[in-house]
């Protein structure tokens, strides 16, 4: 006689299953037990018809292992949210036998509100929180510090820390919360005005530089800007990577301070005496100077007169000769004498002659520029009636 106990409950679950299949319909609770475990899911043993529990429906909250809510063996209830009959696939949810978080999120959660949440994840862009079981709010990058300046969310806190958070924005129909960090914290901005006054003298290291200006970091996270026209009183620069390098450390003037828009202003040049009222104030058109030759440009030659000042000597006013470049006539660092022709307080510019320094020569007042210096400083030679009128018997020897 050959005997088969699989044969007898194949038959016993065979009838187990076509009662459980013409039980099962969409949105009913039914009990079964956890059958196994996977990465995606757990598989529940219903009477004779297995069900999926997807990792998605068994939490409203973030759940990354079902191994953490059920364990094989467990019984649990749960709700048929998908039924194929045909197929005989059965899809099931736990967490919708529960409340929807979302759905009074606005209510427990109000903006303004703080709270003390947990990080549950980091991301290139920020942190979420766990506010509670099922809630999870983004603190992005930017809403992490006041004072610094955070290049990864990482370097500032890691899964499992606990943060005081403030609510910023609730979307329950996204299921969204925009949470900040600083926002619990003191800002360094609304308390400047204690620590700093205009024409205070504050140190600094130059973090930035821009076009238009250099960005001086006097505190962690409190950066003054010392626009491009505030470096220097008399030279003219086109851009502050000529006289400021990044990470120097530099000495200025607060000039103005806003707490409500996060802006300092400061000035450099504010440190030292005004050179250039102090050069007018000294010197007039036809004076003799000493200079430097500082740099040179297509029309000319920069010269420095110290006291951080600069002239410009044209390219005719170099030599008494012709000359096709300025390096043709003069060096680099070569010390010499000059004839200031013009002085324009209005523009800050010194119209220099270095031929004209070896001899007495009329110096006419006019505010005649070249355009070639790109409104540098004229030459006397090429202003009309600059030089006297030769005569006739002068002309023909």
């Amino acid at each position: 006689m050959v005997l088969s106990r699989k044969a007898v409950l194949e038959d016993r679950n065979a009838g187990r299953k076509g009662d459980t299949l013409n039980q099962i319909e969409e949105d009913i609770i039914v009990e079964g037990q956890i059958k196994n475990l996977t990465d995606y899911g757990a598989f529940v043993d219903l009477g004779g018809v297995d069900g999926l529990l997807h990792v998605t429906d068994m939490s409203w909250g973030r759940l990354q292992n079902p191994g953490d809510a059920f364990k094989v063996g467990d019984t649990v209830q749960v709700k048929v949210l998908r039924f194929d009959r045909a197929r005989e696939r059965v899809s099931l949810g736990y967490k919708q036998l529960l409340p929807d978080p979302w759905e009074t999120i606005e209510e427990r959660f109000p903006l303004g509100t703080r709270i003390t949440g947990k990080i549950a994840s980091v991301t290139d862009y920020g942190a979420f929180v766990e506010l509670e079981p099922g809630v999870e709010g983004l603190v992005h990058v930017s809403e992490m510090s006041w004072s610094k300046r955070v290049k990864h969310p990482s370097k500032i806190v890691n899964p499992g820390d606990t943060v005081d958070v403030e609510v910023l924005g609730v979307d329950p129909k996204a299921r969204r919360i925009s949470l900040g960090m600083k926002q619990a914290q003191a800002n360094p901005w609304q308390t400047l005005n204690e620590r700093y006054q205009v024409g205070a003298r504050v140190q600094g290291r130059v973090r930035n530089l821009t076009d238009f200006g250099a960005f001086i970091e006097i505190e962690d996270g409190i950066d003054g800007l010392v626009h491009v026209s505030d470096i220097s009183w008399s030279r003219r620069i086109k851009h502050p990577g000529e006289i400021l390098k990044k990470g120097q450390q530099v000495e200025a003037i607060i000039t103005g301070i806003d707490p409500e828009n996060r802006r300092m202003s400061l000035s450099i040049k504010d440190l030292e005496p005004n050179a250039w009222d102090d050069f007018v104030l000294s010197h007039k058109p036809g004076d003799v100077v000493k200079g430097k030759i500082a740099r040179f440009a297509s029309f000319g030659a920069f010269v420095e007169l110290g006291d951080n000042l600069e002239g410009l000597c044209h390219i005719s006013e170099l030599s008494d000769d012709r000359v096709a470049k300025p390096e043709d006539a003069v060096q680099l660092g070569q010390e010499m004498e000059f004839r200031i022709l013009r002085v324009d307080a209005e523009n800050k510019k010194i119209g220099l002659s270095a031929r004209a320094a070896s001899h007495e020569e009329p110096i006419v007042e006019t505010k005649t520029y070249t355009s070639e210096a790109g409104g540098g400083m004229a030459s006397l030679g090429e202003l009309a009636d600059f030089y006297p009128t030769k005569s006739n018997d002068e002309s023909d020897s």
